[in-house]
């Protein structure tokens, strides 16, 4: 059996300081409800962190700065349209949350929630991304 290509996006890990401690942001995905973070496909003219960047804004409506380099990689599979799962691969870039705007592309698409980094690792499904996330204290 032939192995289906894998193909990559770009995510911004989202984070902040509240209280002392460091909190993540997660958004549903809007297919399933489930936690994930802003991901998206390479954009044209954009660097992989940038694209990153571009996510957190559409996805979720942040801004901040985004780090130059992937903090780690996951993959998942990604669902088309068309049914078909494909075998993604994710590299992440961690985004300090800077600013929230009051408007975004997907706004209200998708729930917003902040966790601290042990509840934001044990909400996602991947078991890639929960060691990325993990790796935040």
């Amino acid at each position: 059996m032939k192995k289906p290509a894998t193909n990559k996006q770009y995510a911004a890990l989202p984070w902040r300081y509240s209280g002392g401690s460091r909190e993540v942001l997660l958004i549903s995905s809007r297919d399933t409800g489930r936690w994930v973070i802003p991901k998206g496909w390479p954009i044209r003219g954009l660097s992989p962190a940038e694209t990153a960047a571009r996510e957190a804004y559409e996805e979720a409506g942040l801004g901040g700065m985004v780090s130059k380099k992937p903090i780690g990689e996951f993959e998942y599979g990604k669902r088309l349209d068309n049914g078909a799962v494909l075998a993604t691969r994710v590299e992440v870039f961690a985004l300090e949350q800077m600013v929230q705007h009051k408007d975004w592309p997907e706004k209200g698409q998708r729930r917003l929630q902040w966790f601290s980094v042990p509840e934001a690792a044990e909400a996602v499904e991947e078991p890639e991304l929960k060691v990325i996330i993990s790796k935040l204290k």
